[in-house]
């Protein structure tokens, strides 16, 4: 075991760990670290804590200082630095005629890079634009194409649910969804309704996912032939996960219909048997280009 804190930096979702050296650090309080771009100035979002080493990047660097006041007014001048920045770069990105929307712009606590990150189609040739801006800033500048995700985690917004967006305010990393997740919790399969802000499947299609898979597997399928507890045999007609119910057409005396509730438990049936593939109506289409679009951005965020 190794005894750690979390620290989360201001553009990076991800915790990471630093050797606390011994210093009395709590949540909330602001850090000096040492990273892979260099000094840089971090919010405590674990206090100190053990756990294994092998859940820990080696090596596994300490924490400099706990932040002072002096340094509290470095980061706020780097952000006000970062508007001027911001301006500067819209401008020569004009001046070179380049295809690309500017989302941010980072100072490192030390000063010793400028991030600009940026979305584009398709590759950039920004080497005349770096050099342009490194003459300016007298810096090392760095420019990253992102994908539209990673675009909505920086700028933020509200979802329809009408909260902040999960990606800006809590999520670490993007977790992979699918059409299938729809599917499963029984959501409306237009695009315009499980899409997000950014425009691709929203990512708290993830979060209840695992329930509906159990769920899911405790109940028969739509068209499904079972057994009742009051020894009638029916067609499955529709399924309620959350409710754990199903509605069952039922035949009664003289070849009557009914449609009749029952509680999953008071039915018998055969294990789900696997759908045979049926052709995509157009709305499926269009899901499966969304998908598809998914799994592109990802691959183009760098």
């Amino acid at each position: 075991m190794i005894n750690v804190i979390g620290v989360r930096f201001r553009r990076a979702g991800k915790v990471y760990y630093f050797d606390p050296a011994g210093m009395e650090i709590v949540n909330g309080d602001k850090v000096i670290v040492e990273t892979a771009r260099g000094v840089e100035y971090g919010t405590v979002v674990l206090g100190p804590r053990d756990v294994e080493e092998n859940t820990v990047i080696q090596p596994l660097k300490p924490v400099i200082r706990k932040a002072t006041p002096e340094d509290d007014e470095i980061e706020r001048r780097n952000r006000e630095k970062e508007k001027d920045a911001f301006r500067i770069c819209l401008e020569k990105i004009a001046k070179h005629g380049l295809e690309m929307k500017l989302i941010g712009c980072e100072y490192t606590f030390d000063n010793n890079k400028v991030l600009f990150y940026f979305t584009a189609d398709g590759r950039i040739d920004f080497r005349e634009l770096v050099k342009d801006l490194a003459s300016v800033f007298k810096t090392r500048i760095e420019l990253r194409q992102i994908g539209v995700r990673d675009e909505t985690k920086i700028v933020g917004g509200v979802g329809i649910c009408g909260r902040s967006l999960c990606c800006h305010t809590y999520l670490t990393e993007f977790a992979p969804v699918s059409i299938k997740m729809a599917k499963e919790q029984n959501l409306s399969l237009n695009p315009t309704k499980i899409s997000g802000v950014c425009g691709r499947l929203m990512c708290c299609l993830k979060n209840e996912q695992e329930a509906y898979e159990e769920l899911n597997g405790k109940l028969p399928n739509v068209g499904d032939y079972v057994t009742t507890n009051d020894k009638l045999k029916g067609e499955v007609q529709s399924v309620s996960v959350l409710k754990q119910t199903v509605r069952v057409v039922v035949t009664l005396d003289h070849d009557e219909k009914e449609v009749r509730e029952y509680k999953v438990e008071d039915l018998r049936f055969r294990p789900k048997r696997k759908k045979e593939k049926v052709a995509m109506d157009e709305e499926l289409r269009a899901l499966e280009l969304l998908e598809k679009k998914e799994g592109k951005s990802q691959l183009d965020s760098v």
